[in-house]
């Protein structure tokens, strides 16, 4: 049984925020979030987390979530850290430590840590190999290539500082093994801190086994200390959606430049242009095309659809070979129908449109049911809060709507009518008839539109 102990304790006073730094989103979510996740996915016994900067708030951010938290009052270094979880831990359970601000570890790493216990290792330790390890701890061997100790950068030699193997402070051992080494651990550093690193010399000097397992990607284990990391960080993590996706049979445009703030599902021949960004849970059915610069959360797009350029669409269900944008907004609540035309700067909302209807040009359609086969002309705005509630429209099949056309709801239009354009409709128009409510045009004779007068 393996037990995960994730470090989420550190102010990260080189965020210069007042959110916590384990808060800090990378693709929208917590930092501390992707590391539970990648936790959840080893099928662990238990998962802790040590907090402390920002105390409750970081429990509350993921309040209902299977997680023991243990607090820690005082920053007093990593081991510290640990022994504020590890005394409700079974000594015979395994125990990982993880790192709250470490988001970009995989599974797969991980699981050969924890394989290395399971191969006969009292402690088995991730190390990457950097071609800048300023500022990391070092891996020291002896002559026959075993770990002896790991220093700290700040208390090693300059030839020790040679080393390019660094510890990522990922760990994993016996409960039983933690509990005895940091009893043993003391500060006598620069930092005046416990250091967890100290049990590799502890465990070496009594002739335990130490195995190393090196990670391939330095990025997997690059912890976020300030906004340029999380900046990093971020563009590593959309390059691993990228490449996924692609792998998938997805077409991007570019995989530099779209963003995955949420989950993405994707059927066959999906075609996604540049300076997209998807939030939420969307899913996207076969053939759909996303034009340049479109922003789409929470919604299903449906098979063989087309999102043109610079459109938003949230919480929405758009129907199959339907054409949508450029410049369109779609917004909560709204259902399109199949084989629909919802055109540049028309906006959405809360309302269905039936198959094949039209909306092609400026206008503002909320709070009402569309019918099928209509064409809605240019301008066209539906009135549907009167100041303290809001009304619904219902418009038939296959009514035509002259352009700017006003329908101050609640009003019902009938199958088949024809609204003539410039029209301000306050009742219901009945069926297969011509509606009209406009003034008469006049012309004044002898007018003479006034004038400033010369200097």
């Amino acid at each position: 049984m393996v037990d995960i102990v994730i470090l989420a304790a550190g102010q990260g006073t080189r965020m210069r925020s007042a959110l916590p730094k384990v808060l800090h989103p990378l693709g929208a979510r917590p930092l501390l979030q992707h590391v539970l996740d990648t936790a959840r996915a080893l099928q662990p016994g238990r998962i802790h987390v040590v907090y402390g900067h920002g105390g409750e708030g970081v429990r509350d951010a993921f309040e209902g979530q299977d997680v023991l938290w243990w607090h820690q009052s005082e920053r007093l270094g990593t081991a510290h850290a640990l022994g504020q979880a590890l005394p409700h831990i079974l000594a015979g359970s395994e125990v990982l430590v993880l790192y709250g601000d470490v988001p970009l570890i995989r599974p797969q790493t991980l699981r050969a840590l924890t394989g290395a216990l399971a191969g006969g290792a009292d402690l088995a330790l991730l190390t990457v190999d950097l071609d800048e390890p300023s500022g990391y701890g070092r891996i020291v061997r002896d002559s026959a290539g075993s770990i002896c100790r790991i220093v700290e950068h700040r208390e090693a030699s300059e030839r020790e500082r040679q080393i390019c193997e660094v510890n990522t402070g990922v760990l994993a051992a016996r409960a039983a093994d933690l509990g005895l080494w940091l009893g043993q651990i003391g500060n006598e550093n620069t930092q005046g801190e416990f250091y967890l690193t100290d049990c590799i010399a502890l465990a070496t000097a009594a002739g335990r086994s130490v195995s190393a397992v090196r990670c391939e990607d330095p990025m997997e284990v690059t912890g976020i200390n300030d906004h340029i990391q999380l900046a990093a960080a971020e563009r590593a993590y959309q390059a691993r959606i990228a490449h996924s996706l692609m792998a998938a049979g997805v077409t991007l445009a570019d995989p530099q430049r779209i963003d995955i703030r949420g989950r993405l599902r994707v059927g066959r021949d999906i075609t996604i242009d540049v300076n997209v960004i998807f939030e939420g849970e969307v899913e996207l059915e076969d053939e759909v095309m996303i034009g340049p610069g479109c922003v789409i959360k929470d919604s299903v797009i449906r098979q063989g659809t087309r999102i043109q350029a610079y459109t938003v669409i949230e919480g929405a269900d758009i129907g199959r070979d339907t054409r949508v944008g450029p410049f369109s907004r779609i917004r909560p609540g709204t259902r399109v129908d199949s084989a629909a035309h919802v055109g540049n700067f028309v906006e959405l909302k809360n309302s269905r449109i039936g198959t094949g209807s039209k909306i092609n040009h400026l206008s503002y359609i909320g709070d009402t049911e569309l019918g099928a086969g209509v064409n809605v002309g240019a301008g066209t705005i539906t009135c549907n809060y009167d100041g303290a509630n809001k009304h619904r429209t219902v418009i038939e099949d296959d009514v035509f709507v002259g352009s700017s056309t006003q329908l101050v709801a609640p009003v019902t239009v009938g199958a088949g009518a024809t609204i003539g354009a410039g029209s301000t409709i306050t009742r219901d128009v009945p069926p297969q008839k011509l509606t009209l409510a406009r003034a008469r045009q006049l012309t004044i004779d002898g007018w003479r539109r006034p004038r400033k007068p010369r200097d």
